[in-house]
C-alpha cells in the first residue's frame, strides 16, 4: 500500500510495510503519553522547537525537495519552494505562539470579579495528509498544534512514505519528545480505529470529498472535532483590466501551479464579454506554451482527467490542446463552449486543463462563479476598487484574492465552505481549531 512510484516512469522504486494493528496502537499510546509534555512545557520551549524545525527544513531542503519530486512528480523548483514555505510556517508559529496563547481577559458585566480565557491543548490529534504537497500540508497542520501543546499522529498519503519518514526524522532531530509527532503507515480500516480511540481528540484531513465524508462520519459518531480541507474548483473572474498580458500571466500561473494539482488553483476562468475573446486567445496560447514538462502524480490521475475532458467534449465543449497524453504526462489544455450545465463545470479538474466561460456582466460573472458545489478560493481581477470589494463580498468561498495569485502566507487563514470543507489552517485561526478555550472566572 505504501510505495514510491516514480511518475515519470511508473516504476516502483521503494516500498514500506503497512503498519500492523500493534504498530498503530503503539503510535496512539506514544502520542497519548507525550501529551503530558504538551500540558507541562512552556510556550517558549515549544516555540524554540518549532524554530529549530523550521531551520532543519531549510538545511535539508534539497533532500526533502528531491523526495517530493520522486514521489509525485512536482517540478524541482516548486518542490524547493514548498519546503521554503514550510520553514516560514514553523518560524511564524514560533514567533507568534506566545501572542496567540496569552490569557484573554474578558470584561465582566454580570457581577464582581474577573475572567480570562486560557487556551490549552486538547491532547492527541490525527492528521490525514494528501500527496500533492507532501511537506507543506504537514506543516500547516502540525505547526500550530505543536505550538499549542497537542501531539500528532500523522497518516500520510500512501504514495509519500519516504517523505513521511524523512519528516518524522526532522521532528525528532528538532528535539520534540518521543510521541509528540508519530508517523504511521496505517490502512483506512486502521484509521477508523484511531478516530474511534477515546484518547484521540480531533482529526484534520486534507483530501477528497469522499475521504472527508467518510472521516467526518466516523468522527461524528465518536464526538470528535474535525477540520476538513477538500477539493476546489476556484473561479478566476476578469471584470476589467488595463494590462491584459499581466492578467493572462497571472491566470496561467494560477492554473499551472503544481502542474494543476492544487485544491486552490484557479480552474474556472470567467471573463466578461468585452475581454472574453482577447483573453481566451492569449490565455490559450500562453497556457499551451507554459507546459512544465512534469508529469501528473500518477497514471491513474492522468487517466481520470482524460475521462473528464473526454466527457466535456462529448457534451459539446471544445478542447484546445497540443501534444498527446502518455503515461502520467498530460498536455495543458483549455475547454471552451461550456455552460454551468456541463458536467465539467461542476467537477474539479485536477491537472493542467482550464475551463473558460463568457459572462455578460458583473452579476453574470458572480452567478457563474457561485454555481458550483465547491467554495475554497477565488480570484477577482478588476481596475475598480469598489467593484473588487463588492464582488469579493458576494463570492461564496473561504478565500478571495484580488488582482493577484500565489498570495498565500503563513499568517493568512486557509480554508473553504460548501463541499470544500470547513475549519481553517494557518494564521491565528489555525491555532484556534483544536484548543480548549477554558474560562477562568474569579469572584474575589
Amino acid at each position: 500500500m505504501y510505495a514510491v512510484t516514480d511518475p515519470t516512469t511508473g516504476e516502483v522504486t521503494e516500498t514500506c510495510p503497512t503498519a500492523s494493528d500493534a504498530d498503530v496502537a503503539a503510535a496512539v499510546t506514544a502520542a497519548h503519553e507525550a501529551a503530558a509534555w504538551g500540558r507541562t512545557s512552556t510556550v517558549a520551549e515549544r516555540a524554540a522547537l518549532l524554530r529549530r524545525l523550521g531551520d532543519l527544513h531549510t538545511e535539508h531542503r534539497d533532500r526533502l525537495a528531491a523526495s517530493i519530486v520522486r514521489e509525485m512528480g512536482k517540478p524541482l523548483a516548486e518542490a524547493e519552494g514548498e519546503v521554503g514555505f514550510c520553514a516560514d510556517i514553523y518560524h511564524y508559529y514560533a514567533d507568534h505562539a506566545a501572542e496567540f496563547l496569552a490569557d484573554e481577559p474578558l470584561p465582566v458585566t454580570s457581577g464582581p470579579g474577573s475572567a480570562v480565557v486560557r487556551r490549552a491543548p486538547v491532547g492527541v490529534l490525527l492528521g490525514i495528509m494528501p500527496w500533492n504537497f507532501p511537506a507543506y500540508q504537514v506543516a500547516r497542520f502540525a505547526a500550530p498544534n505543536l505550538a499549542l501543546g497537542n501531539t500528532v499522529v500523522l497518516k500520510h498519503a500512501p504514495q509519500c512514505p519516504a517523505t513521511a519518514a524523512l519528516l518524522e526524522r526532522l521532528f525528532a532531530e528538532a528535539g520534540l519528545p518521543a510521541g509528540a509527532y508519530v508517523n504511521v503507515y496505517a490502512t483506512n480500516e486502521q484509521v477508523a480505529t484511531v478516530i474511534a480511540d477515546p484518547r484521540v481528540r480531533g482529526v484534520s484531513l486534507t483530501g477528497s470529498e469522499r475521504a472527508g465524508a467518510a472521516v467526518a462520519e466516523i468522527a461524528g459518531r465518536h464526538l470528535k472535532k474535525v477540520v476538513l480541507e477538500l477539493g476546489g474548483s476556484d473561479p478566476f473572474l476578469l471584470l476589467s483590466t488595463d494590462d491584459l498580458d499581466a492578467v493572462v500571466e497571472a491566470a496561467v500561473a494560477a492554473r499551472l501551479d503544481n502542474t494543476g494539482q492544487a485544491c486552490n488553483a484557479a480552474k474556472r476562468f470567467i471573463v466578461v464579454e468585452e475581454w472574453y475573446e482577447a483573453f481566451t486567445e492569449r490565455f490559450t496560447a500562453r497556457l499551451l506554451a507554459g507546459a512544465t514538462g512534469a508529469p501528473l502524480s500518477s497514471v491513474a490521475a492522468a487517466e481520470h482527467l482524460a475521462r473528464q475532458v473526454d466527457e466535456a467534449v462529448a457534451q459539446g465543449a471544445t478542447l484546445h490542446s497540443e501534444g498527446e497524453r502518455h503515461g502520467a504526462y498530460f498536455p495543458p489544455g483549455v475547454l471552451t463552449g461550456l455552460t454551468t450545465e456541463h458536467t465539467a463545470a461542476r467537477q474539479e479538474l485536477f491537472g493542467p486543463v482550464a475551463t473558460v466561460f463568457p459572462a455578460a456582466d458583473e452579476d453574470d460573472a458572480v452567478r457563474i462563479a457561485n454555481d458550483t458545489p465547491y467554495g475554497l478560493g477565488s480570484y477577482v481581477f478588476t481596475t475598480d476598487p469598489a467593484q473588487a470589494d463588492r464582488v469579493a463580498d458576494r463570492i461564496e468561498a473561504g478565500m478571495v484574492f484580488v488582482n493577484g495569485v500565489g498570495a498565500e502566507g503563513a499568517e493568512l487563514p486557509f480554508g473553504g465552505i460548501k463541499r470544500s470543507g470547513f475549519g481553517r489552517e494557518l494564521g491565528r485561526a489555525g491555532i484556534e481549531e483544536f484548543v480548549n478555550k477554558k474560562l477562568i472566572r474569579t469572584i474575589r
